[in-house]
Order: C-alpha cells, then sequence, then structure tokens
C-alpha cells in the first residue's frame, strides 16, 4: 500500500505541475498562489517554476511556529510541482486565439482539481500552503473557511500588486476547483494502515 501511496502522490504532484503550465499558457488569469508567484519571480531572479518551490520552502518555515508535522508529501511538495511547470513549459505551445486558450485554461482546471484529489488522497502529508491554512485555523480557532478566503486574498492582492496576471482564469478557478477536489479526494483516498512518515519537527506538548 505504500509504494501505492507514494505512486499516486508522485502523478499527482507531477500532473499538478503540468496543470499550472496549462494555465499558464492560457494567459487568462490564474489561481491566487500562482499569480503572487508570476508576480515575484522576475522580481527575485527566479524561473515561475523556481519561485514555486522557493515560496513552497518559505512557507514551510512557517510551520515551525505552528507546530505542524510536515510528511513525505509536503517535501515533495516543494521540489516537485515548480519543476514539472518549468519542463512543462518548455515543451507546451503558446497557444493562439481565444478559443484555444479557453481549452488550455479549462484543462488546467480540471487537471488541477483531480491532482489535488490525488496527492491529497495519498495521505503522504500535506503541501506547505495547505498546511498554513490548517496550522493557522488550529492555533487561532478561527474556522477553515475564513482563514482560506483570507490568505487567497491576500496573495491574490500581493501577486496582482506586483503584476502577476488575474482575469477570467481567476474567478473560474475559484468557483470550480473546490467542487472537482470535492469529488477528486474520496475518489483517490487509499486507505491502508502504514503511518504517514513526518519530518522531526516537534509538536506542541
Amino acid at each position: 500500500m505504500m509504494k501505492q501511496r507514494l505512486f499516486q502522490l508522485l502523478w499527482g504532484l507531477s500532473l499538478y505541475g503540468f496543470s499550472m503550465a496549462l494555465m499558464l499558457r492560457a494567459t487568462l488569469g490564474l489561481d491566487p498562489w500562482d499569480v503572487l508567484h508570476q508576480g515575484l519571480a522576475p522580481r527575485i531572479g527566479l524561473s515561475f517554476g523556481m519561485t514555486v518551490n522557493a515560496i513552497g520552502l518559505l512557507v514551510l518555515l512557517l510551520w515551525i511556529p505552528l507546530r505542524q508535522r510536515p510528511g513525505i508529501g509536503t517535501v515533495l511538495n516543494i521540489l516537485i510541482i515548480g519543476t514539472v511547470v518549468d519542463l512543462s513549459l518548455m515543451i507546451l505551445p503558446t497557444p493562439e486565439g481565444y478559443a484555444v486558450r479557453f481549452v488550455f485554461l479549462i484543462a488546467g482546471i480540471v487537471l488541477n482539481g483531480i491532482a489535488g484529489g490525488a496527492y491529497i488522497g495519498a495521505g503522504l502529508g500535506a503541501g506547505p500552503r495547505d498546511g498554513l491554512m490548517t496550522g493557522i485555523a488550529s492555533r487561532t480557532g478561527w474556522p477553515i473557511k475564513i482563514v482560506r478566503t483570507a490568505i487567497e486574498l491576500g496573495v491574490l492582492a500581493a501577486g496582482w500588486m506586483m503584476g502577476g496576471t488575474v482575469g477570467l482564469g481567476t474567478v473560474l478557478y475559484a468557483i470550480t476547483i473546490g467542487w472537482v477536489v470535492h469529488y477528486a479526494i474520496p475518489f483517490f483516498t487509499l486507505v491502508g494502515k502504514e503511518p504517514v512518515p513526518e519530518l522531526a519537527i516537534p509538536a506542541e506538548q
């Protein structure tokens, strides 16, 4: 079962990176975190994908005061997604015409939701951004929906001010991604007896 979970985690994270590249190529608007990544990348001199990885690492450091425990999936999330984005951008064509760009956008959103359900369903550790959300909610007692909304709006505003692409895709992503992930997670959830491996960051006693 552990091998199956690891395999699902790896293809889920890889598909997630590919889906992000599709939305980037569509140039019709990105999800809030990617608006931030896109706006920040030229300012720090990194590619889009390496910016994704770097921000993931910085967010992971915020887990320490929140007493969150990263797993194997958390670390691989940081290493794989951004790398796959850059590799995908090297092979994906730049679509011409609104219709093809819209197809790229829709495919990116749907695959993003499926990929998210797959790597979450593998049960090997939350992504750094998801862990930040759950950690803040746990420490403050605020509802997840309030914390998630505040984080998303915050990174969206920061990314937009730095030049990230906000548009139709941003709205469609916000409206539809929850539904796709809602159905994808139960479909891909693997139930096994193996404990989720965690890194040695001490939990609060």
